[in-house]
């Protein structure tokens, strides 16, 4: 084979090994931010994503706050989609803008989640991170027990504050939404059945 075969040759090798590299790297960031493949059962989504188990319990340590209800809280609001946001609005074809600034996996809005990371956070809290998430929800239940006096185990009116916020709650926004109610309920049912299912988890 002659020289310039050989740096052809060679030349072709280093692209085929960029590439393969490449594809792996985007296969490891996708499987990192993919979504459980049984968001209904916490056992499994531990057991699949052992990060997501150490970084509830430090959050647990931290606040106090039960991990079924907190993940039961991000299940409904994200269904574990990391980069999840309210559907664009349109009027005829035109886009013009989403119905909040809810965003990833807590659907945190950007004035609730800008006093998180002011009291509770750091610069380099994220949205779309599983941990930061979960912990600024957990922050908000405290806010919420401390505020209007809701159980951290009380699922229903903990996800009702969520939805509403502190004072929609104390003026009762939530009694003529009736779907909200029954989304309440189905955040409760969640957690009380996460709960059984950590009881009978084995994971290590």
């Amino acid at each position: 084979m002659g020289l310039g075969a050989m740096f052809s040759a060679f030349a072709t090798h280093k692209k085929a090994l960029v590439a393969v590299a490449v594809a792996s790297a985007f296969t490891l960031n996708a499987c990192s931010t993919s979504v459980p493949e049984d968001p209904t059962n916490l056992c499994s989504i531990f057991q699949e994503k052992d990060d997501w188990y150490s970084a509830a319990h430090r959050v647990h340590a931290k606040y106090g706050v039960p991990i079924n209800v907190a993940m039961a809280i991000m299940h409904q609001e994200s269904r574990f989609v990391d980069d999840a946001e309210p559907a664009m609005r349109w009027f005829l074809f035109i886009p013009y803008g989403r119905g909040s600034s809810a965003y990833g996996y807590a659907q945190a809005q950007d004035e609730v989640w800008n006093d998180y990371v002011e009291e509770a956070g750091s610069m380099f809290s994220d949205r779309d991170d599983f941990e930061d998430s979960l912990d600024f929800i957990a922050w908000y239940m405290v806010k919420t027990k401390n505020t209007n006096g809701i159980a951290l185990t009380d699922t229903y009116n903990q996800y009702l504050n969520y939805h509403e916020g502190w004072q929609g709650y104390r003026q009762g926004t939530y009694k003529s939404k009736s779907w909200l109610l029954k989304t309440a309920r189905a955040v409760t049912s969640q957690a009380d059945a996460y709960k059984q299912q950590l009881l009978r988890c084995q994971l290590y």
